[in-house]
């Protein structure tokens, strides 16, 4: 019995050691941005600010070039909510297809799903680019929220089959006898059960969509127009002097829609991870 109770808390430790360790940057960020700016590589050893201050979330709000960071945080929370409804709808709607419906080609369908998945996101940069180029999407939103309408994050699409695949089927042969159509099915039987897989979706999608810096790099040209992860780039300038206190504190800044979506969602996110649907 001691010997499993030393185990237990061996294990405790090493765990907290481990988590200690892996937000050690984070936590090196969040009190860096409370320093001095020119004092922060200098002090880099030194967790606690000497002498804090809340200059660089002053300076860092302001922005550039009359754009305050308040515009870059709006311009980023845009693109990932209708990119996360979209995300979410589209992939619902072809997972559901996969999942249930009957037709030819359908497994290789979903290898082609899967090995989107597998793609590296570089090789088709410049295709995509040329494309939408010719559309006259560049220097807009739209390279970054219309493609979210064809389900084209593989991963999302995997996890709502999965979950889909978990639901009895007997739920679709009832709706069947009652006159359902397939259309109706989706709507009033498996929408409603999907909703933990939604959730994780979502989240996601909010995520990946709001820590996106490639997307915008390639597609944005305006300052009034760039997103958060963006914004932070303009902070550090090679050929004069770079602010990174400011840096720091609207990193810090833009990290708090991400951890109060995780808070608020986890329940979500636990449930369309630990769950693949109800076991008939």
């Amino acid at each position: 019995m001691a010997r499993k109770k030393r185990r237990k808390v061996i294990y405790h430790i090493l765990t907290m050691l481990c988590g200690i360790i892996m937000i050690y940057p984070l936590i090196w960020m969040v009190c860096s941005s409370f320093k001095e700016s020119g004092t922060i590589f200098l002090t880099a050893s030194e967790l606690i600010p000497r002498n804090a201050t809340i200059e660089n979330f002053i300076n860092g709000w302001q922005g550039f070039s009359k754009v305050s960071f308040g515009v870059f945080i709006k311009n980023t929370f845009v693109v990932a909510v209708i990119a996360m409804a979209l995300t979410v709808a589209s992939s619902a709607l072809v997972a559901y297809g996969l999942a249930r419906l009957r037709f030819k080609g359908k497994n290789l369908l979903f290898a082609l799903v899967l090995l989107t998945m597998m793609l590296p996101g570089e090789i088709v940069m410049i295709p995509r680019y040329l494309w939408f180029n010719k559309l006259g999407w560049i220097n807009t939103y739209l390279p970054m929220t219309v493609p979210c309408a064809f389900a084209i994050q593989g991963f999302m699409v995997y996890q709502m089959k999965n979950f889909i695949e978990g639901l009895p089927r007997e739920l679709n042969e009832a709706a069947k006898i009652d006159g359902c159509s397939y259309y109706s099915i989706f709507t009033r039987i498996i929408l409603p059960l999907l909703k933990p897989a939604m959730g994780t979706v979502a989240i996601f999608s909010f995520i990946n969509n709001w820590n996106d810096y490639m997307s915008p790099l390639l597609y944005l040209k305006n300052v009034p127009k760039y997103t958060v992860s963006l914004a932070l780039k303009l902070f550090c300038d090679q050929s004069s002097t770079s602010d990174y206190g400011a840096m720091f504190a609207m990193a810090v800044v833009s990290l708090i829609p991400v951890i109060l979506i995780f808070i608020f969602c986890q329940r979500y996110l636990v449930e369309g991870i630990s769950t693949q649907g109800l076991k008939g």
